[in-house]
C-alpha cells in the first residue's frame, strides 16, 4: 500500500514538473517573439546631394561624408551608420569616414515597403551579403542572422518583422533574431491588422496544381487555419480581444472563421462585414441575409436586397420593405430614414430619402427628432454642435436645438483635425476663419495657410502669424518654441525677428520668415528667393533660391535647403 501511495505521489510530481517545464518554455519562447522598436529622439545626420551625388551633413550643416556615392541610406538618424553606394554595392561608414563591416560583400539598409515615415527603413538592424547569401547583423555589428537566406526584405507597414526566404521557402523573423513563421511556405503576407502591436498574423500560402491555397498563423506562430482555402481575408475591424475572425473562400464558396472555428460554412457566393452594426451580410445566389459575430443567422439568406446603413439593416423581400436592427429584430423605422450613430451618444444623425434627394435633421438618444431633416447635410462635431449644409449649398454650424450658430455663408466647414477648433473659407475673397471650442471667432486671415501640430496650430499668411492652442486659445510663440531665442514676426506686410521679451533683434526686411527649426536656423525670403539666417540673426545662406512650389513651407540645415519630393528622395542641397 505504501509502495502504490508512493509511486502515486512521484507521477503527481512528474506531472507537475511537466507542466511547469511546459509553462517556463512557453513563456521564454513568447518572450523571443516580443521585440521593441527603438525610439527616435533626434535627428543628428542627413543625405544631402551635390553634382548628381550624395554625402552626409550633421546637425549643424557639417560635412561628414563628401558626396561622391550613388544613393545613401541612413538607417537611424540619431547613429553614425551611413550606408553608402557605388555600383550597386553598399558599404557601411561611420562618422570618422571609416568603413565598417568590412568582413561582408555588402551592406543594406531594410526598408519598410510603404512607411508613412520619413523614416522608411528598420532603425536597428542591416542586412549583409555574403557569396550571394543574405544574414542580420545590429548598427554596432553584433551578429543576429548568419548570411545563410536567400533574401531577407521587410513586411509593408510592419516595423521589426522581416520576410526570410530560404530554399525557395519564405518564413518570417523579428529584428532579434526569432523566427516567427519557418520559412516553408510559398508566399507570407500580413494580415493587416495594425491595432494592437503584436495581435497581428499572418496568411501564408502554397502552390498548388489549381493555384495558390492558403492558411492562417496567429502572432504566437501557430497555424489557426490549415492550407487549403482559396482566399483568405482578416476582419480588421474587430478587435483582436473579441477573437480572430477570417472570411474564407473554398472552391468559390466564402465562410467565416473564428479563431480556429468556422462559425459561418463555406456555402455563400460573398460576406461583407459591417463594422457599425457588427454582422455579416451572406449572398447566396440573388439572395441576401445576415449573421452576427458569433455566426448565427439573424435574418435568412432569402431576401432580395440587404444592405445596412447607420445604425440598422435595411429588407427588401417580394417588394416588402422592413427595417431591422443587428439581432434581426424588426423595428419600427421609417425605410426612408437612415439613423447614423456620433462620438456623442446623446446625438444621432438622420437621413430621410425623397425624390429630390437626401435630407439631414438630428435625433437624441431617445429616438426623438431634435432637428427636422432640412439640411443638405450635418456632421456632428464636439459638444452639441454639428457642421450644417443649408439648401443654398453652403456651410455653418448649429447646434442640437438647431439654433445657427455660424451663418450657413461659408464654402468650407470643417474640424481642424485633433482639435476643438472650427475652420471656414470664403472662396469669394480667401478669408479663413477660426472659432474655439466656445464658437467664438478667434481669428481671420485672408490667403491663410494652416499649420496643424500636436500641440498647437499655426495659421500664417505673407502679412501675420498666429498660433492656438488645441481648444482656441491664442498662445505667444515663445511659449510654442521655449527653447528658441528669437520669433518670426510681420509688421507692415514685411517679417523680422524679435526675442521673448517683444525686442526687435532682427530687422522688418523680409517677405517671410520662417519660425527656427530643431536645428537653429529659419528661412527667409527676399525677392523671392530663399535663404537661412541662425540664432544670432546671421545670415548663413544668402536667398538664392527661386522655389517653384508657392509655400512658405522652406527648412535648412545651415547652408543646406531641404528638398522633398517623397519618402524615399528626402535630401538637402547647396545647388539652386
Amino acid at each position: 500500500m505504501k509502495k502504490t501511495a508512493i509511486l502515486a505521489a512521484l507521477i503527481i510530481v512528474i506531472v507537475i514538473g511537466i507542466i511547469a517545464g511546459y509553462f517556463i518554455i512557453s513563456k521564454i519562447q513568447e518572450s523571443k517573439r516580443i521585440y521593441e522598436i527603438e525610439k527616435i529622439s533626434e535627428f543628428n545626420y542627413f543625405v544631402y546631394k551635390e553634382n548628381e551625388n550624395y554625402g552626409v551633413i550633421d546637425k549643424e550643416g557639417k560635412t561628414i561624408i563628401e558626396a561622391s556615392y550613388e544613393k545613401i541610406e541612413i538607417p537611424n538618424p540619431s547613429k553614425d551608420v551611413f550606408i553608402c553606394y557605388k555600383n550597386d554595392k553598399g558599404i557601411a561608414m561611420n562618422g570618422k569616414n571609416q568603413q565598417l563591416f568590412a568582413e561582408y560583400n555588402s551592406i543594406s539598409a531594410i526598408e519598410i515597403k510603404n512607411a508613412v515615415s520619413n523614416l522608411p527603413y528598420e532603425k536597428s538592424v542591416l542586412k549583409t551579403e555574403k557569396n550571394g547569401k543574405y544574414g542580420l547583423i545590429d548598427l554596432s555589428g553584433k551578429k543576429i542572422f548568419d548570411t545563410e537566406y536567400d533574401n531577407i526584405q521587410g513586411f509593408s507597414n510592419i516595423e521589426g518583422e522581416l520576410q526570410i526566404e530560404k530554399n525557395g521557402k519564405i518564413g518570417v523573423a523579428n529584428i532579434k533574431g526569432t523566427t516567427l513563421v519557418k520559412p516553408e511556405y510559398d508566399t507570407v503576407g500580413d494580415d493587416n491588422y495594425f491595432n494592437e502591436g503584436m495581435k497581428h498574423g499572418y496568411v501564408v500560402g502554397q502552390k498548388s496544381e489549381d493555384g495558390y491555397k492558403y492558411g492562417y498563423i496567429n502572432s504566437k506562430g501557430k497555424l489557426l487555419v490549415k492550407v487549403e482555402y482559396n482566399d483568405i481575408l482578416r476582419v480588421t475591424d474587430i478587435n483582436a480581444n473579441d477573437g480572430i475572425y477570417l472570411i474564407a473562400a473554398k472552391n468559390g464558396q466564402y465562410g467565416v472563421i473564428k479563431n480556429k472555428k468556422v462559425i459561418i460554412n463555406n456555402e455563400y457566393q460573398s460576406i461583407e462585414f459591417d463594422k457599425t452594426n457588427k454582422i455579416f451580410i451572406l449572398q447566396k445566389g440573388k439572395n441576401y441575409g445576415v449573421a452576427n459575430i458569433l455566426g448565427k443567422t439573424v435574418i435568412s439568406v432569402e431576401n432580395t436586397a440587404v444592405e445596412a446603413k447607420g445604425q440598422y439593416i435595411y429588407v427588401e423581400k417580394n417588394n416588402i420593405k422592413d427595417v431591422y436592427d443587428s439581432e434581426g429584430n424588426k423595428v419600427d423605422i421609417d425605410f426612408n430614414q437612415t439613423i447614423l450613430p456620433t462620438s456623442n451618444e446623446n446625438y444621432k444623425i438622420t437621413i430621410k430619402s425623397e425624390n429630390s434627394g437626401n435630407l439631414y435633421g438630428i435625433m437624441n438618444s431617445n429616438n426623438k427628432q431634435i432637428v427636422e431633416p432640412e439640411y443638405v447635410y450635418i456632421e456632428y462635431v464636439f459638444d452639441n454642435y454639428f457642421i450644417a449644409c443649408g439648401q443654398n449649398g453652403k456651410l455653418g454650424v448649429i447646434d442640437s436645438s438647431g439654433k445657427t450658430i455660424i451663418d450657413l455663408k461659408y464654402d468650407l466647414v470643417q474640424k481642424v483635425q485633433g482639435k476643438n477648433i472650427i475652420q471656414t473659407l470664403l472662396s469669394e475673397n480667401n478669408i479663413t476663419e477660426l472659432y474655439s471650442e466656445k464658437l467664438d471667432k478667434i481669428c481671420e486671415m485672408q490667403n491663410a495657410i494652416i499649420d496643424n501640430q500636436n500641440e498647437y496650430i499655426k495659421i500664417y499668411s505673407n502679412k501675420e502669424i498666429k498660433y492656438f492652442n488645441a481648444n482656441g486659445e491664442n498662445v505667444k510663440s515663445s511659449s510654442v518654441f521655449p527653447n528658441n531665442k528669437l520669433f518670426a514676426s510681420a509688421k507692415d506686410e514685411k517679417w523680422g525677428y524679435i526675442d521673448s521679451n517683444g525686442k526687435t533683434v532682427v530687422d522688418y526686411k523680409y517677405e517671410f520668415a520662417s519660425e527656427f527649426n530643431e536645428y537653429g536656423y529659419a528661412a527667409i525670403k527676399q525677392d523671392g528667393k530663399w535663404g537661412s539666417i541662425d540664432f544670432s540673426g546671421k545670415i548663413i545662406a544668402q536667398p538664392k533660391y527661386e522655389l517653384k512650389d508657392n509655400t512658405n513651407k522652406v527648412e535648412f540645415i545651415g547652408e543646406y535647403l531641404k528638398v522633398s519630393t517623397g519618402f524615399e528622395n528626402e535630401y538637402y542641397t547647396k545647388e539652386k
